[in-house]
């Protein structure tokens, strides 16, 4: 098994480990971050009803004007203040924090800081 497959199966195990205690709910739903080579994803997810009620990502139109010439960091900062203010305006002020396997760092911690800045709590 090459470095990359094996790279993908552990973040899978870790996903399906934390996916187990990390649950989205009407009250408090769950803010999902997806990180790729170039982009930054993320989504506010209900997870009784099964459907995403805000995303934001590095691809959307209303952020690319802003995020140009920026580092990745900051991208993710401007995609977490966007995502936040999104949540705020569809009366969600709270949720729960999923990394989706990753490690809280750098350009995950990055979006958790622009949500927080936001004004979303978690």
């Amino acid at each position: 098994m090459d470095q990359n497959k094996a790279k993908r199966a552990a973040i899978a195990t870790k996903k399906m480990r934390i996916r187990k205690r990390v649950y989205g709910s009407t009250e408090r739903p769950r803010l999902s971050v997806y990180r790729s080579e170039k982009h930054i994803y993320g989504q506010i997810i209900d997870d009784v009803q099964g459907k995403t009620l805000f995303a934001a990502s590095s691809l959307s139109k209303d952020i690319e004007v802003q995020i140009k010439d920026l580092k990745p960091s900051e991208i993710a900062k401007v995609v977490g203040e966007a995502l936040g203010k999104k949540a705020l305006a569809g009366g969600v002020a709270q949720v729960v924090f999923d990394r989706n396997g990753r490690r809280y760092g750098g350009r995950l911690e990055a979006l958790a800081e622009g949500a927080r800045a936001s004004g979303l709590q978690f």
